[in-house]
């Protein structure tokens, strides 16, 4: 279900819970306790469940999960209308918005930390890329590698430059994309332009699983997918023709597979690098909420059910 498309009100504080954290940790199956106890509807919090035809692989909820329970922010686009942050953030906040006028409060579940922060903080007004600064980037990488690009970076806009690691490559052609076309580097722009973000009431609820549990539980799902037919997903994502810089094909899991099609190693290598990029994907995860969210409540399964509920008594 995408997002309604009606105009509603920026101005009214919104409300919204956030169920957050790493892949793997039950986050789906709690929402949808969350959902039925209390009726309301789950606004994904995903950069790549946005996409159609990548379902295996981003752990989408099932046809019958949708039907029990209204999700948005799933399936809103196809491969060629790439998501930003920002973007997302408008359109979360537009369903959120819809929702509150029907008295209900949302729960925004995920694990895409920048997409919560965007939604909650906002995101600098920053003016887009020119197509051909892209295309000339891309080209660029492609030929002198991430390092070469992240080298340009420290000259033009050495603050950026410093915060990124060196094979960063979305972010740091996306900084030499913004200072290429505007002619002002993108420190400069976050220092100077507004926040977007609206007013929102929205408590952040953490859920965690012990490390060792993690990581075994990301191994038997990632072997569960490739049975139930994500390599057939993964080659159809090569077949689109889309280029390596998409967010899809840089995806954890399918990035590690998409090798294999090339016969550059056989699946049981692929699958255990793509079980690897997964746990170190997941920790990184865990980091980012622990970092950036410090307010927020952690914990099992049940004290985010009880904390939930508490904001949904009050």
């Amino acid at each position: 279900m995408t997002r309604q498309t009606r105009p509603v009100s920026k101005q009214k504080t919104l409300k919204a819970i956030a169920l957050m954290g790493a892949t793997g940790t039950g986050k789906s199956a709690l929402a949808m306790k969350v959902a039925q106890t209390f009726n309301t509807c789950i606004i994904a919090c995903d950069s790549m469940q946005l996409y159609r035809g990548l379902d295996i692989g981003t752990a989408k909820p099932s046809a019958e999960e949708r039907q029990a329970v209204p999700h948005f922010m799933i399936d809103c686009a196809g491969l060629s209308d790439t998501y930003s942050a920002a973007r997302w953030a408008d359109e979360a906040a537009d369903v959120i918005a819809m929702e509150n006028s029907k008295g209900n409060v949302p729960l925004v579940v995920g694990g895409t930390g920048m997409y919560l922060r965007a939604l909650l903080e906002g995101f600098a007004d920053i003016p887009a890329e020119k197509p051909e600064v892209r295309k000339e980037l891309q080209l660029m990488q492609q030929e002198q590698g991430t390092q070469y690009l992240h080298a340009l970076l420290s000259q033009v806009d050495p603050l950026m430059a410093e915060k990124l690691e060196e094979n960063d490559t979305q972010r740091i052609m996306r900084a030499l994309g913004v200072f290429r076309s505007s002619g002002k580097t993108l420190s400069d722009w976050q220092a100077e332009s507004h926040s977007t973000a609206r007013e929102i009431e929205c408590p952040v609820v953490v859920l965690e699983v012990e490390r060792g549990v993690l990581r075994e539980r990301l191994a038997e799902r990632f072997h569960r997918m490739i049975d139930t037919g994500w390599m057939d997903e993964v080659r159809w994502l090569n077949e689109q023709g889309v280029g390596e810089m998409h967010p899809a094909m840089r995806a954890v899991g399918y990035r590690q597979l998409l090798p294999h099609l090339d016969g550059e190693c056989s699946l049981d290598e692929a699958v255990r690098d793509g079980v690897t990029a997964t746990r170190r994907y997941a920790k990184r995860q865990q980091t980012w909420f622990r970092n950036q969210t410090p307010d927020a409540t952690f914990g099992d399964t049940a004290v985010c059910f009880d904390a939930i509920s508490r904001v949904f008594g009050q």
